[in-house]
């Protein structure tokens, strides 16, 4: 089946779910209802890449245009925009973005590219509401991601550190300003002074050419991973692990992590 006729037999299928003796559950969702499983969709795509996992890619970006297309079904009843629009938009969006594909502009590497993708953003922002070269960063992202993408778009105008001792001298600096906040009790400022660290760190994963979301999720992992083996470990002699003396606790978590 051709790409034309394949993607034109799911958008059917979404229309007739949704028409009268249609499924009951489909017909009652709204953009609202719905907007959950487009950002698990999203997270599952991001997993089954994670895992390396082509079969589960496959699908999980199935589930995800799924969720593209059912939004764009509702909106096309509701007569405000249809899928070939989405389409047509997005198209016109790469075809204005790339010059040096489409048109005369030429990049020469990534870096030209990336320098290039952000003029011609900033010149499609003349016209709107908010001008600012971090429009764009949805507040409902999670706040690692969105602090992230923050940083990412400030430096495409300049404001960013040139190395990432500059951004380790600026996380040390924040951390000692917590230090204080600690000692000070004020949780408020305890809170400010904790997400300055964090907002420091983005940058400094950045600098490193690394994504702060992913290095703190396999973070994660190796915790849940050595935590578990802690708890086995306890087990095996009978002993649950919050009867066990901390001192205990650390000296086993101690050893679990010199070996994994």
């Amino acid at each position: 089946m051709a790409i034309g006729e394949a993607f034109a037999r799911l958008v059917e299928i979404m229309e007739r779910l949704r028409a009268p003796g249609g499924c009951p559950w489909d017909r009652e969702q709204t953009h609202q209802s719905i907007k959950p499983y487009l950002i698990e969709e999203a997270y599952e795509v991001a997993e089954a890449i994670e895992n390396n996992n082509s079969d589960e890619l496959c699908t999980e970006l199935g589930d995800l245009l799924l969720q593209i297309v059912f939004h764009a079904t509702m909106a096309h009843e509701a007569g405000t925009f249809t899928i070939e629009d989405v389409i047509a938009a997005i198209t016109q969006k790469m075809l204005r973005r790339h010059p040096h594909v489409f048109g005369n502009a030429t990049a020469a590497d990534a870096t030209a590219v990336l320098n290039n993708w952000s003029r011609i953003k900033a010149a499609e922002r003349v016209n709107s509401e908010d001008r600012s070269a971090i429009a764009g960063v949805p507040r409902g992202m999670p706040a690692l991601l969105r602090a992230a993408r923050l940083g990412e778009k400030a430096s495409h105008v300049g404001f960013d550190w040139q190395q990432p001792a500059e951004v380790l001298e600026k996380v040390r600096e924040e951390v000692a300003e917590l230090d204080q906040a600690l000692a000070s009790g004020d949780r408020t400022v305890i809170e400010a002074e904790l997400g300055d660290v964090l907002l420091a760190l983005t940058s400094l994963a950045r600098l490193t050419d690394l994504n702060a979301e992913d290095a703190l999720a396999r973070a994660a992992d190796r915790f849940s991973n050595r935590f578990r083996k802690m708890e086995n470990f306890f087990h095996d002699q009978g002993r649950e692990l919050r009867d066990v003396p901390l001192s205990e606790q650390e000296a086993d978590w101690q050893r679990i992590k010199s070996s994994c």
